[in-house]
C-alpha cells in the first residue's frame, strides 16, 4: 500500500509514502470530518490511498486572489 498526495487544484503530485503500516491518525485523517474525508481521500482497488491536498503555488494564488476559491482548477 502506498499513499499518494496530489494538489486538488492543479493536480501536481506532491509526494508519496510507501509504507503499509501508517495509520490514519499518523496521517492526520482522523481530524477530517466525514464530508472532508469523502472529498479528499480516495481508496484504490490495489490498496493505495490518494489524498487531495494543496501545493504551495496554489495556496499562494488563493491567498492573493480569494475569488479563485470558487474555481475547481487553477493554472499557474
Amino acid at each position: 500500500m502506498a499513499i499518494h498526495y496530489h494538489c486538488r487544484h492543479c493536480g501536481v503530485k506532491l509526494g508519496s509514502i510507501a509504507n503499509s503500516v501508517i495509520s490514519a491518525e499518523q496521517l492526520g485523517l482522523h481530524k477530517l470530518s466525514d464530508k472532508e474525508r469523502q472529498e479528499m481521500v480516495t481508496y484504490q482497488q490495489n490498496g493505495d490511498v490518494e489524498i487531495q491536498s494543496i501545493c504551495e503555488d496554489c495556496q499562494e494564488s488563493l491567498q492573493r486572489n480569494p475569488e479563485y476559491h470558487g474555481l475547481d482548477y487553477l493554472l499557474h
